[in-house]
């Protein structure tokens, strides 16, 4: 075969019609060798002639898309210093763009002898039991897509599971079921549609392993927190398995999408990788530069930093490790067309040295990215390490997973003493977390459910979790996520408990797509779906987490459906700005207000009562913002919002004909929309069921 010596830029592998170049970064490596296999298995290797700042590259005229590849860095094997060179070991390239195949849990797996402990050195040969990197081929037809730049204000999410969402739905054919082309299939995109999502938001996509504790156990990685790859589609949800053809089905997908007007979010994990901890396997960047990428102990470098709870924290000062970490979400964006990011656990991501920076390098990079900086940036801001928490501190150009809109809202309505100031920030967008960051209501992305805990249906149904199928004793996952007083824990035919819930589900899914900022709706929640009591199915890859779609709760499928659409259709919802009094064509008018049960303004008083579990809210549909630049001022209509948490029915008093003169009463979560007109005069006493919100419009 010949080699020429190519380029040490771009790293991975390169197809450019003619042939493949190569490039490998690795400081510690004394030689590097490329291994291609045939269809059968058999292994060449060829060893890489150059190596360019620490970059070791080739050409071979020879190879296409298609070909099976990895690598094996020979270098120190010096556990105490944090070097794990090992060639017995076929490395996956860090950079492959597809992956073929899954892990066969061998000892050979891993670079130590299970019987001689963590520091001695296993010889046996890899290969039989790992995926192999695949050459892909990067043209495809885009036919114009590009991405679609909804404003955040105007977005909804779908948080979602490619396999979970596809796998049972009977309009999609079998054999797409569980995949990108599943997902992108007519049948998904209309139920998406007419739910009223903008964009999806995809739980890891990422090439992830199964892990062997799980696999012992019978049990799968379902949610894929556990990135062995960050630039492949994971290859599992993939229908069609010729070698690297799941690129052009994933991009098949957003395209899909895109023409249906829905962004494509990617939850993506670049805090850690599945290598884990000196006892974990070697698969990649451990084999390749192990303490250039891992964190690890500065007094004992065999050991490692552990900020995530999986083992490993990625090293985020390096610069080859920022540039695969930007080069990634590059390639995301300008190749494969997605809309964003979600990041775990991205406190990690802001780890310099031991504290939480927003200013790390990291953000810095994407701050002045072109590209990165202009696509929906979101963080979970919060880690398992010390100081990690950090809702309200991420920079500027950043969104946040609002940890404490959902906390605040749950509490609310299970009738837990709080005071109203708080439930009244968390329901106009946080503006206590992130005004003072220039930042405006966007900024808080707002959930009651994710795919971490309970289902809004097992949240009202369930006092504690019920995580029995993890094989964990019930140990894992948070407890007390429920407790809302509904008399009676999971299954029941008590009708009056039956309504309660459906009733505290109404309410959820009321306050959070009419309060400001950005709603994420938990796939699923909008058919009542269940996981039995289930808080943390990270390892149920079955009934328990996939969608149910013959036994949809379709009465709250078409309630959140009308939902969305009152969203969409009224921009008071859905405000570019802060609350504040403004002057507006000469008057100061106020854009919000707010009252207690008997028709009077708030006082100070008011506000910091812990058990006061009722509020009424004006809305003033004169004095919205611009939604767009150079845009005409918007209106929209009136309304006042009743909240009442009480576990029993109050009556609330209207405001006077000061604030409007009738109202016509919309919504009832007590009983859903209403279907005939009823109208209701200033000061006008209006009875309001226990635990039930009611949203009035203004008319002339």
């Amino acid at each position: 075969m010949k080699i020429w010596p190519g380029t040490p830029y771009p790293l991975g592998s390169t197809y450019d019609g003619s042939g493949t170049n190569f490039s490998l970064f690795s400081s510690v490596a004394e030689k590097v060798e490329i291994c291609l296999f045939d269809i059968d298995g058999r292994e060449i290797h060829i060893e890489m002639p150059e190596v360019t700042g620490h970059c070791w590259h080739c050409y071979l005229p020879e190879v296409e898309p298609g070909q099976r590849y990895g690598y094996r860095v020979h270098g120190p094997w010096q556990p105490e210093k944090g070097h794990r060179c090992n060639p017995a070991k076929l490395l996956l390239d860090p950079y492959a763009k597809a992956i073929e195949g899954q892990i066969r849990w061998d000892e050979a797996v891993f670079s130590y002898n299970f019987n001689d402990g963590p520091d001695s050195r296993n010889d046996n040969d890899s290969a039989p039991f790992v995926p192999r990197s695949v050459v892909h081929h990067p043209y495809f037809d885009w036919s114009g897509d590009q991405l679609l730049r909804r404003p955040l204000h105007e977005t909804i999410i779908y948080e979602t599971h490619v396999k979970g969402f596809t796998i049972r739905h009977p309009g999609i054919p079998e054999n797409l079921r569980g995949t990108y082309a599943g997902l992108g299939h007519p049948a998904a995109v209309e139920h998406l549609k007419e739910l009223g999502i903008t964009a999806v938001e995809l739980m890891p996509v990422h090439q992830f392993i199964h892990d062997k504790h799980l696999v012992d156990k019978g049990l799968r990685n379902y949610w894929g927190y556990n990135s062995l790859g960050f630039f492949s589609p994971h290859n599992e949800y993939a229908s069609e398995q010729r070698p690297g053809a799941l690129v052009a089905e994933f991009k098949h997908m957003v395209k899909n999408l895109h023409q249906a007007g829905i962004e494509v979010i990617l939850d993506v994990v670049y805090n850690h990788t599945c290598e884990g901890n000196h006892l974990g396997p070697t698969l990649s960047f451990k084999g390749i530069d192990n303490a250039y990428y891992y964190r690890t102990m500065p007094d004992d470098p065999r050991y490692y930093m552990d900020y995530t709870g999986t083992g490993n924290s990625l090293h985020m000062r390096p610069p080859h490790v920022l540039q695969l970490l930007m080069d990634s979400l590059r390639y995301w964006v300008q190749e494969m067309h997605v809309d964003g990011f979600r990041f775990d656990l991205a406190s990690t991501l802001a780890r310099e040295l031991h504290d939480v920076d927003k200013l790390s390098a990291f953000f810095d990079l994407i701050q002045q990215d072109p590209v990165i900086s202009q696509v929906k940036l979101i963080a979970e801001p919060w880690d398992v390490g010390e100081g990690g928490y950090q809702v309200g501190n991420f920079p500027a150009v950043w969104s946040e997973w609002n940890g404490k809109y959902r906390d605040c809202v749950r509490d609310f309505w299970a009738g837990r003493d709080q005071t109203l100031g708080e439930f009244a920030y968390r329901l106009t967008g946080s503006s206590d977390l992130y005004a003072s960051d220039s930042r405006q209501p966007f900024a808080s992305i707002n959930f009651i459910t994710a795919h971490d805990g309970f289902t809004l249906r097992d949240l009202v149904s369930y006092d504690h979790k019920h995580n029995e199928a993890n094989s964990e004793d019930n140990k894992d996952g948070h407890d007390h996520e429920g407790s809302w007083n509904c008399g009676v824990e999971g299954p029941t035919d008590d009708p009056e408990i039956l309504a309660l819930r459906s009733r505290q589900q109404r309410n959820f899914l009321s306050t959070l797509v009419l309060s400001q900022g950005v709603p994420m709706l938990l796939g699923g929640d909008e058919m009542g779906r269940t996981q039995q009591g289930n808080n943390n199915a990270y390892c149920q890859d079955n009934e328990i987490s996939w969608y149910d779609w013959d036994n949809m709760d379709q009465g709250l499928l078409e309630f959140t459906r009308r939902l969305t659409r009152y969203f969409h259709d009224h921009p008071v919802f859905r405000r570019r700005r802060w609350f504040h009094g403004r002057e507006i064509h000469g008057q100061e008018i106020t854009d919000i207000a707010w009252f207690t049960h008997t028709g009077e303004q708030m006082s100070e008083e008011d506000w910091g009562q812990g058990f006061a579990k009722s509020l009424g809210v004006y809305l003033n549909g004169g004095a919205i913002p611009n939604p767009h630049p150079r845009g005409e001022p918007v209106t929209d209509d009136s309304f006042y919002l009743i909240f009442n948490a009480h576990h029993e029915e109050l009556s609330f008093i209207l405001p006077p004909d000061t604030w409007g003169g009738s109202w016509r009463k919309e919504l009832d979560t007590a009983h859903g929309w209403m279907e005939q007109e009823e109208i209701l005069g200033a000061g006008t006493e209006l009875t309001v069921t226990a635990r039930s919100m009611v949203v009035l419009r203004h008319v002339a």
